[in-house]
């Protein structure tokens, strides 16, 4: 028996639409796709028989092209709204969940009504940062007493609970000193991806992230009480956000669906998300650390996600809210 299938071609509209053999197809992609699909179907595995598919999956076919649609359209805004190298791409193979309502995605955080932040009045006069943050005093970790956290492939070499001391606009040294690695972004590819047991949306990487390496920032809106308490929360590709603490609100990078709540004075989803690590579960794959580079408020730090070990291509971003 051959199979024959309906096809939709590009720029037609739905009355052209075709039944074709399977030999006159060349678009394996789209053939595995249909069927991995159907092995997904609500109410069970769906195989064509006689009189074709069942309504059932018919439906859930053409509600899958739409959510496919709406997921493209939102990592089309993603990527042209991010201010970092690294590319973001959205999947969805679980379930009917669309892109997150009420999401705005942002780079940076943002500062509320009532927060007055305490920004650095100098800079390092450093011509070679790495070279002379070994001099007493050198470039501006040594300014506060504090090591240089970084060594000349850019990863974090001072352990966790140090805080890292950027060079800021006021520095002499230029936007490819190696003490600025927090403040040039993401560098790698991610995917955000709906996880297929219950836990909502999480964060994957797309490619192989050397140990000790800058991964995403940690990003919300800082309010007065470091608390948010609205209850609107959306995610952006390694940040969620917090809507209504500002109107607009800050982003985390790697975490899952869930209420308000605070880290470090920044608004993030709290409670359960895979990327705060429950009690021993699992092993987290990132550190977080306190980072400053134009605000010396030690009550405000930006907060930097780094690999605590080589993590895989294809593997999710994990990390303990309870870190330090």
């Amino acid at each position: 028996d051959e199979e024959f299938y309906l096809v939709k071609w590009r720029g037609y509209p739905s009355s052209a639409n075709t039944w074709e053999p399977r030999r006159n197809l060349r678009c394996r992609g789209l053939l595995q796709q249909l069927h991995a699909d159907l092995a997904r179907a609500p109410g069970g595995p769906v195989r064509p028989g006689p009189r074709g598919l069942p309504a059932r999956a018919v439906s859930y076919l053409a509600q899958k092209a739409e959510q496919r649609r709406a997921l493209r359209r939102w990592e089309r805004h993603l990527n042209r709204t991010r201010s970092h190298l690294g590319r973001i791409a959205v999947e969805n193979e679980v379930d009917l969940h669309g892109p997150p309502r009420d999401f705005v995605y942002v780079n940076e955080y943002k500062v509320g009504a009532g927060v007055a932040l305490t920004p650095v009045t100098a800079g390092c006069e450093c011509r070679d940062c790495l070279a002379e943050a070994t001099l007493a005093g050198g470039c501006c970790p040594g300014a506060s007493r504090n090591r240089f956290a970084y060594n000349e492939a850019g990863q974090v070499r001072i352990r966790a609970g140090l805080p890292i001391y950027e060079c800021n606009s006021r520095c002499r040294c230029g936007a490819e000193c190696p003490n600025r690695v927090v403040q040039r972004g993401i560098r790698y590819d991610l995917c955000i991806f709906r996880t297929g047991d219950g836990r909502g949306w999480g964060v994957r990487t797309l490619q192989r992230i050397r140990k000790n390496s800058f991964v995403m920032e940690y990003v919300g809106e800082v309010s007065p009480t470091g608390v948010c308490d609205t209850g609107v929360c959306v995610i952006q590709v390694c940040v969620w956000v917090c809507l209504t603490c500002l109107g607009v609100s800050g982003v985390m990078g790697v975490a899952h669906w869930g209420g308000c709540g605070s880290l470090g004075g920044v608004a993030h989803p709290p409670g359960v998300s895979h990327l705060s690590v429950w009690a021993g579960q699992c092993d987290p794959n990132l550190q977080v650390y306190n980072v400053f580079i134009e605000n010396l408020d030690q009550r405000l730090p930006r907060i930097a996600l780094f690999a605590t070990r080589p993590i895989r291509a294809g593997e999710e971003l994990t990390f303990d809210y309870n870190m330090h």
